[in-house]
């Protein structure tokens, strides 16, 4: 089956000295210490250690062959959103990442789609960024953090952004970052294992609430790591919904489980029984295969869980693999023709 992975990353192998470009600092380098290995550094501090396969494009390609996926769209890392630094500083970056993504994607178009950076703390510079992407650099979409400084999803004052991608057709994949209450987070890899899915559920709830899927009907968005913990927590959003309107029901009257469907998830949730869940839930249709590669929270070989599930029918698994990405990406599967690694080298 064709197996579309609509959730990983991607770095240059090389970022220029950002903060002597810039003037202040807080920005992320590079530290290449062994051939396959990098130090992302910020402010002289280690951040994470990546491997070949997160800057070089032909041994991603191995992984991919290895995993028998064919398409895997590329996103940055989110610590390169920046969203807290001046708007400028974080368009000529965005600009960066962006050009070296449509690059990588234009030099492997049957392995490789993107998705931009943009630098949302300034949605009209966002805008504008999202119209080179989609019009000159021929990307899928953009992928956005789940919150920009102090504005949740819901801000009226990212429209722009929203209009602009809808009238585009592009799509938007949602990415915790920056995750609430990691000062009370700082053992046992908390900011990952508990912040980032109450993350998700925040950008879906305050997009439902805040009426952003009625405003722009015809927007397409999916929220990683299967929504995060919205999914399992949907019962009690709902009952609040209900009990406390005035709370809940002050900018959106429409019930947060009439929206199920409405929007994708992606399936990195690293259990069967979750994503048995996400399919009572919302439908295949609404699950796109993700898989965080290459980090180690990822899915160490994308969709092996769907392909291994027992008791479901093929056509489920179909749409699981590829049939729901390609609606999320407005991709035509038939325009894909993909090659393996031997064959673009050849």
């Amino acid at each position: 089956m064709l197996k579309i992975d609509i959730h990983s990353h991607m770095l240059p192998a090389s970022l220029p000295d950002l903060e002597s470009r810039y003037g202040y600092g807080g920005w992320i380098s590079l530290e290449h210490h062994q051939p396959d290995r990098a130090r992302m550094m910020r402010d002289g501090s280690f951040f994470r250690e990546i491997r070949s396969n997160c800057f070089d494009p032909t041994v991603r390609i191995t992984d991919l062959d290895a995993a028998d996926v064919d398409y895997q769209v590329l996103s940055t890392v989110p610590v390169i959103y920046s969203y807290w630094a001046r708007p400028e500083h974080t368009l000529d970056l965005s600009r960066l990442i962006n050009d070296h993504l449509a690059e990588v994607c234009r030099t492997y178009p049957t392995r490789f789609g993107g998705l931009g950076t943009l630098p949302m703390q300034d949605p009209e510079l966002a805008a504008g960024e999202l119209v080179r992407c989609m019009e000159e650099l021929d990307l899928h979409g953009v992928g956005i953090g789940s919150h920009v400084n102090d504005w949740n999803l819901d801000d009226p004052a990212l429209y722009p952004v929203y209009e602009t991608a809808e009238s585009l057709g592009a799509c938007i994949l949602v990415h915790p970052w920056d995750m609430m209450g990691s000062e009370r987070m700082e053992k046992y890899w908390l900011p990952w294992l508990v912040g980032m899915p109450a993350e998700s559920s925040l950008a879906i709830c305050s997009m439902i609430f805040g009426g952003i899927f009625e405003r722009f009907p015809d927007l397409r968005v999916c929220f990683c790591h299967g929504g995060g913990s919205f999914p399992f927590t949907l019962g009690r959003i709902e009952h609040g919904f209900k009990v406390r309107p005035d709370l809940c029901a002050v900018e959106n009257k429409t019930s947060p489980r009439d929206y199920l469907g409405r929007f994708w998830l992606d399936s990195a949730v690293h259990d069967e029984a979750a994503l048995r869940y996400m399919l009572d839930l919302v439908g295949a249709d609404a699950i796109c295969l993700g898989s965080d590669a290459p980090f180690p929270l990822g899915e160490q070989v994308p969709g092996r869980m769907i392909e291994e599930m027992d008791g479901i029918e093929e056509e489920t698994r179909s749409t699981l693999l590829s049939g729901a990405a390609c609606r999320f990406l407005g991709l035509d599967p038939e325009d894909l023709s993909i090659a393996s690694h031997e064959e673009i080298r050849a």
